[in-house]
């Protein structure tokens, strides 16, 4: 989590393969994957959802999870209406993804994100846009893909929104102008100087 402008996004992109780091490096279960193409992170186990919503406008909900199922043994018809429904968007299967009103082609964007059965799952401001019921259904949507009975994956969420992170997250890392300022539990950061100097513009006192 950070202010906008911190470089959540960017961190995201470098980690997924869209930029390439300038120092540093990306691992993935020991794997160095540094110099690796999205592609190539995407199939190690990587998947992740963007700040703008990048579906097939013209495809139905099926088809546009259906188009990248991957690592089952099921036909991937069969393994997105699972999704769908354990999403609960099943009822909405045979509708046009951009018909959606917005926050349901967000749970549409998570459930593709899904369907490549990822080891780690990034989610770059899920919530964006949504109105409270919205973002409590997500959030729980959420929590459950963390479930071994469920997805089993681990999720990464990168937003600015400290009520939304505080209230998901185990552990939060900060960043605050490209450079980390706090991580622990979210009752610790909460209370870390340069965590409200950041979000507020000064320190409590």
């Amino acid at each position: 989590m950070g202010p906008n402008g911190s470089g959540k996004s960017t961190l995201v992109n470098v980690i997924s393969g869209i930029l390439t780091a300038e120092s540093g490096s990306v691992r993935i279960d020991g794997e160095d994957v540094t110099r690796a193409s999205a592609g190539h992170i995407a199939r190690a186990g990587v998947s992740r959802s963007f700040q703008t919503v990048r579906l097939f406008r013209s495809l139905t909900v099926r088809d546009n999870i259906a188009a990248v199922v991957r690592g089952s043994d099921s036909p991937v018809d069969e393994v997105a209406l699972q999704l769908m429904d354990r999403l609960r968007i099943g009822h909405l299967a045979d509708a046009r993804a951009g018909e959606l009103a917005y926050g349901l082609q967000r749970r549409v964007e998570v459930a593709r994100a899904l369907a490549t059965g990822p080891r780690y799952l990034l989610l770059d401001e899920p919530a964006a846009g949504l109105n409270d019921v919205e973002t409590d259904e997500l959030q729980q949507i959420i929590r459950d893909s963390t479930s071994p009975e469920e997805f089993g994956c681990g999720v990464l969420v990168i937003d600015h929104d400290m009520h939304m992170i505080t209230a998901l997250c185990d552990k939060l890392h900060v960043l605050a102008s490209g450079r980390t300022i706090a991580e622990g539990q979210p009752a610790q950061v909460r209370e870390n100087p340069e965590v409200i100097t950041a979000y507020l513009g000064t320190k409590r006192h």
